[in-house]
């Protein structure tokens, strides 16, 4: 029992260590724009990392649920363009009203996730391979539709603007405020408690956890694995709208690369690329890392190709510590005896600091002088264990060499 406790206390240490260094990033990487960036600390600042952030922010919480499954989509980018320069040319050259163009935006993307969905669980198509050529065709269908024409939506104050006020609320002053902050948020939340707190959520991480044993449990693989494709599609679809929302104008053949930010984003957050584990609010903060990332740089009177650059290190530091959390996590560490008995002496602090909270005020007192004594002898006696442990290590080399020298 105590061999338990203490490996989950071990867990948990390790993945409460994994929570902050995001966070943590986020913090060290802005105070230094701030510090250091011409005119990054400011409030129009801000709003330009919080509006560059929407479209990421969406296809990344998407892209979460395929990476948490094992798997991966590289065509969100592209997906999420074509699906609004459709819409844009639906509404501008079809003369649809605004809220059916928006509805087709939502239909394209979620069509393309569910064509993706369909070729990993069903065709079982390897997810890079599926995705890639979805990417492609994603691509050659917006501008086929668009006729190689940009799209561009109503500005904001024309007639059909009305969903640009759901991103960003421009006040009779001029004062802008970056509603859609709120709106990704919102969506996070969603996302969290679906991940969290439903069936698919548990079935999305058993399947990417171990995908046989999901599937000798009982547990419909290609059905939820193709739920978080449609997934990817369906927040595609909404980080086009916001993309429209936020720059009006879509390019055709536009999209390639933003599914590296998403991607980037999620993996910073602590997603891991061999699936099982993943959070949406690690993601956000991930894509608001990239967000400050692009503002920053050019605060620091850097080119775009050094923009480039930097951002792909980032990416590149991201995959290694996913890989390296994923060796921390699956290695098997042998516990010497004093670290073992620091353990137990660890976790039994912790209860004694748990019965203290729940325990009445004049048993209290008592409880601390215990928690003292105990922090005490645990002290003097780990660092015996470890002087004998140093004793017996240095002994076992001298006895090495007495043996090579004979």
């Amino acid at each position: 029992m105590k061999t338990k406790d203490t490996g989950e206390l071990r867990e948990k240490k390790g993945i409460n260590l994994q929570k902050l260094l995001a966070p943590l990033a986020l913090v060290i990487v802005y105070a230094f724009f701030a510090l250091f960036g011409r005119n990054f600390f400011s409030y129009t600042t801000l709003v330009n990392i919080l509006d560059s952030s929407y479209y990421i922010g969406f296809i990344a919480i998407g892209v979460t649920f395929v990476i948490i499954t094992g798997g991966i989509d590289l065509s969100c980018g592209t997906v999420m363009m074509a699906a609004t320069i459709i819409g844009g040319t639906a509404y501008k050259t079809w003369g649809w009203p605004m809220w059916l163009s928006l509805i087709l935006i939502l239909v394209v993307s979620t069509a393309f996730g569910l064509f993706n969905g369909i070729m990993v669980s069903r065709l079982k198509l390897p997810p890079f391979i599926a995705t890639l050529g979805t990417m492609m065709i994603s691509l050659g269908t917006g501008s086929i539709v668009s006729n190689v024409r940009s799209a561009t939506f109503p500005a904001r104050g024309a007639s059909d603007s009305w969903f640009k006020g759901i991103f960003k609320f421009i006040a009779p002053n001029n004062a802008s405020y970056p509603t859609g902050a709120l709106v990704l948020f919102g969506t996070a939340f969603i996302a969290y408690i679906i991940l969290t707190r439903t069936k698919m959520g548990r079935y999305i991480f058993a399947v990417g956890s171990n995908k046989e044993a999901a599937r000798l449990s009982g547990v419909d693989v290609a059905k939820w694995e193709m739920m978080a494709y449609v997934i990817s599609g369906f927040l595609a679809g909404v980080g086009g709208i916001a993309f429209a929302a936020v720059y009006t104008t879509v390019m055709p053949a536009q999209g390639q690369g933003f599914e590296l930010y998403a991607i980037a984003g999620a993996v910073i957050g602590g997603t891991s690329l061999s699936g099982g584990a993943g959070s949406v609010l690690g993601t956000l903060i991930g894509v608001y890392i990239m967000s400050v990332l692009r503002a920053g740089l050019p605060s620091m009177d850097l080119q775009s190709q050094y923009q480039t650059f930097f951002t792909g290190v980032v990416v590149l530091g991201a995959v290694m510590l996913d890989i390296y959390r994923t060796k921390k996590s699956t290695e098997v560490r042998i516990l010497s005896a004093s670290d073992r008995y620091r353990e137990e002496m660890m976790l039994r602090l912790s209860q004694l600091k748990a019965e203290e909270a729940g325990a009445q005020e004049d048993k209290k007192e008592a409880i601390r002088t215990r928690i003292e004594s105990m922090r005490t002898e645990m002290q003097k006696e780990y660092q015996r264990l470890r002087r004998e442990e140093r004793e017996q290590r240095a002994e076992l080399r001298k006895q090495e060499k007495e043996f090579e020298k004979t």
